[in-house]
C-alpha cells in the first residue's frame, strides 16, 4: 500500500513579509525563505505540532490572494487555543459548533454559540483569517475516530515522559496481579502496546 501523507498547503496572499509576520505571530515554526529571480519567493511554516506545513510567497500560485476558506488546525483545547491567540493579538471568532452536531456547515448556516454541549470530540471550532481573508478553522479533537490513527506521535519531551510513567505504573499493577509478583521480562514490548493503545492507536 502508498502512502500518501498530507504534507504541504500553499496559501495564496498579496504581501509576503505581511503574511510572514502574522504566520511568525502566530507561533508557526519559520523553516525556508528563498528569494529567487523576478521576484520568485518561497517561504514555508510549519504550525506547533503538525507534521503538515504552509508555504506562502509569490509567483507560487495563480489563487487570489485570501481565497483559501478551508484549512483546518486540530488543537486539543479549543477554550486554551483562543486565549492564546488573543493574547498574541489575533482576531478570532467566538467559538462555536454545529446544529447537526457533525461538521460545520458553510459560512454560518447552523451555527450555534459556544462549544459543543458535550465537548464532543470533532464537534468545537472557531475560525480566524490572515491578512488578506485566507479563512482557518480551530476544530478540537480530544479522541481521534476509530482506524485514524496508524501511529504515535508525541508532542514534547515532557509528553513522553509521563507515557513512560504512566506505563510503568500500569505495569507494576499487571505484575503484581496478572503476574503473581513475577518480573515480566518482556516488559519493552509490554511498554510498546500501552503507549500505543493509550495515545489513540488503533482506537
Amino acid at each position: 500500500m502508498v502512502d500518501y501523507k498530507l504534507e504541504i498547503v500553499v496559501l495564496p496572499v498579496s504581501d509576503v513579509d505581511r503574511a510572514k509576520e502574522f504566520y511568525s505571530r502566530l507561533g508557526f515554526r519559520a523553516d525556508v525563505d528563498f528569494a529567487g529571480p523576478e521576484g520568485f519567493r518561497v517561504v514555508h511554516f510549519t504550525p506547533p505540532g503538525s507534521s503538515a506545513s504552509i508555504i506562502i510567497g509569490s509567483g507560487i500560485t495563480d489563487e487570489a490572494p485570501g481565497s483559501s476558506k478551508g484549512v483546518h488546525l486540530v488543537v486539543d483545547d479549543i477554550e486554551a487555543a483562543r486565549k492564546d491567540l488573543v493574547a498574541k493579538g489575533v482576531e478570532v471568532s467566538e467559538i462555536f459548533h454545529d446544529a447537526g452536531g457533525v461538521f460545520h456547515h458553510a459560512g454560518a448556516t447552523a451555527r450555534v454559540a459556544g462549544p459543543h454541549p458535550d465537548r464532543q470530540s470533532y464537534g468545537s471550532f472557531l475560525s480566524l483569517r490572515d491578512p488578506d481573508g485566507n479563512e482557518f478553522f480551530l476544530q478540537e479533537v480530544t479522541v481521534r475516530g476509530k482506524g485514524r490513527i496508524n501511529h504515535v506521535v508525541y508532542g514534547s519531551v515532557a509528553e513522553v515522559e509521563q507515557a513512560l510513567r504512566d506505563a510503568a505504573a500500569a505495569h507494576g499493577k499487571h505484575e503484581a496481579e496478572d503476574l503473581g509478583g513475577k518480573v515480566d521480562e518482556n516488559w519493552p514490548a509490554w511498554y510498546a502496546a500501552y503507549m500505543a493503545k493509550a495515545a489513540g492507536l488503533g482506537a
